[in-house]
Order: structure tokens, then C-alpha cells, then sequence
């Protein structure tokens, strides 16, 4: 037989592109699209199992890709390894959110974002510097999510200001390392419509009157850490953000030990008969954390 006749052997452990296009149209699968799911998004995972090298590639909108997407306001490229947006993604002339979570994106340029742009949702990737998304940063978002990557304070706090950001209301800066709360303060205070604000997982949220100060100090804030701002709390912490000496460089920790299996229990005293004279054995620990 003619090997060029032949159907190429697949991999071991390896499905056909057709039997995962089943896998996808099936809705007993795992993998099958949700209710909501939309036209483009179900176009996007049939392309991500026929042409897998325009998603796994280090730039998810090649020309190919943005054009199918031309016209639509939302795009979702999640967890398909995306480093980069290229200029293809201007196509997208009337796009309000894009949400890039869980890639490998570390640096993204703002000339290469559409100005219509509302939504840009960037958690979970490796961004360390913003410079680059605050050149040319779309004039009409709203929220920005940086949770969950590699933002170092004090060098990225002059970005959060509303030169950059002028209609930012929601901001997620949670799980980064920032550390500086009275720089990153100074700056978000200058952001007049942010209303929800996340910084939870940085280390500055350690300080013990980390809650308070920022309350205090951004007035027209209405939630912080998911977390509602009522009047009782304005009012308990009212005046805290005009005693900065009250920010020491020292926090507090809580540390839980629910369960510990494998050494003997302290507390269980040792039973001996009367008048034995065999050693009393007792045991102790201690506990060390490394920051």
C-alpha cells in the first residue's frame, strides 16, 4: 500500500481533531460549551483544535484570528498561553472587554489595544512593569485587573493615576508585592471615580492599620478587599488617614494549625503506676515561619 495514501498515524494517547470536535460538540462532555456560549466563543474552540498553532503561539490575535473576532465586543483568549497582543487585535474597532487571565503575558503595549476598550482583565499572568500599558492606555476603562502577577511597589505606583486611568472606577491589584501603602495611597487618591479596589495577598495589607488608612483616606471608595464600606466603619476610622506615623514597617500574622498528624500530642500525659521510677518523657515544639 501507498504510505502517502494513508491517513497519518496520530500519536500514542493522542485524540483525532475529530474526536474532540465531538468531545466539543457533545453536551454530556466535559469540554462541551456552556449554555451562554456564543457563536464566536464556540468558533474559538473548534480553531484552538484545528489550527491550534494560532492560540498556543505566543500571540493569540494573529490577523487570522482578530478577523473572526471583527465586530464583536467581548473576547476571552483564557489559559491558552498567550505572551503578547500584536496589532491585530485593532481590528476589533468596537471590542469593550478583554479578559487575558492565566497566560504568560508579562508585558502588554497600549498602542495595540482598541480605545473603545472598558475591560481589561490581566490576573493571573506575569506582569512586572506597567510602562509599557500606561504609553497609550485606553482612554474609557474602567476596570483593570492585575491580580495575581508580579507588580513591586514602590517603582509601579506613579502608573495608578488618573493621567493614565482618568475613568478607572474598578482596580485589582491583589496577590502582587506591593509594599509601600502610603505611596500607593498618594497616588489612588487621585483616581476620582474608583469605587472598588482590591489589594488583598500584598504584603502591605499586613499592616495592622491597613483597612482603616485606606477607608480614610479614599473617601468615595465603596468597596475594598470585596468587602462593603458602610458609614459605621467610615465614621470608626475617621481622621486615621491624617496620622500617617500610625503605618509602622511591621505587620501582624494570624497563623491557624487545624490538624497535625505523625507526632506524639504534647497535652496527652504519660501514665505510670505508683511508684514506678521510669522517666517522665514529654514532649514539645516549636513552630518557625520564614518571610
Amino acid at each position: 500500500a501507498d504510505p502517502a495514501g494513508q491517513e497519518e498515524a496520530m500519536p500514542l494517547g493522542e485524540e483525532t481533531p475529530e474526536a474532540l470536535l465531538e468531545l466539543l460538540s457533545d453536551r454530556h462532555s466535559p469540554w462541551a460549551p456552556p449554555p451562554d456560549c456564543s457563536p464566536q466563543d464556540q468558533h474559538l474552540r473548534e480553531m484552538a483544535v484545528l489550527a491550534p498553532e494560532l492560540v498556543r503561539g505566543s500571540c493569540v490575535f494573529q490577523g487570522t484570528l482578530a478577523r473572526e473576532w471583527l465586530g464583536d465586543k467581548l473576547v476571552k483568549p483564557i489559559s491558552l498561553q498567550v505572551e503578547e497582543v500584536d496589532e491585530g487585535l485593532l481590528q476589533l474597532e468596537q471590542l469593550e472587554e478583554l479578559i487575558l487571565s492565566a497566560n504568560r503575558i508579562s508585558r502588554i503595549t497600549s498602542a495595540n489595544l482598541p480605545r473603545t476598550l472598558k475591560v481589561l482583565e490581566l490576573c493571573c499572568n506575569a506582569v512586572a512593569d506597567l510602562q509599557d500599558l500606561c504609553a497609550q492606555p485606553p482612554p474609557e476603562l474602567q476596570h483593570l485587573g492585575l491580580g495575581y502577577n508580579m507588580l513591586c511597589g514602590p517603582s509601579q505606583d506613579k502608573y495608578l493615576t488618573e493621567d493614565f486611568w482618568p475613568n478607572l472606577v474598578s482596580l485589582d491589584l491583589s496577590f502582587n508585592n506591593l509594599t509601600d501603602l502610603l505611596g500607593l495611597v498618594s497616588q489612588l487618591s487621585g483616581l476620582q471615580k474608583l469605587r472598588i479596589l482590591v489589594l488583598q495577598g500584598n504584603p502591605l495589607a499586613l499592616i495592622h492599620t491597613y483597612r482603616g488608612f485606606l477607608v480614610d483616606s479614599l473617601p468615595k471608595l465603596s468597596i475594598l478587599d470585596d468587602i462593603h464600606i458602610g458609614p459605621d466603619e467610615r465614621h470608626r476610622f475617621h481622621s486615621l488617614a491624617r496620622q500617617p506615623e500610625l503605618i509602622r514597617s511591621e505587620a501582624r500574622v494570624v497563623v491557624s494549625i487545624g490538624e497535625i498528624k505523625g507526632v506524639p500530642d504534647p497535652s496527652a500525659r504519660q501514665q505510670l503506676e505508683v511508684g514506678s521510677e521510669a522517666p517522665v518523657i514529654t514532649y514539645s515544639y516549636c513552630v518557625t515561619y520564614k518571610f
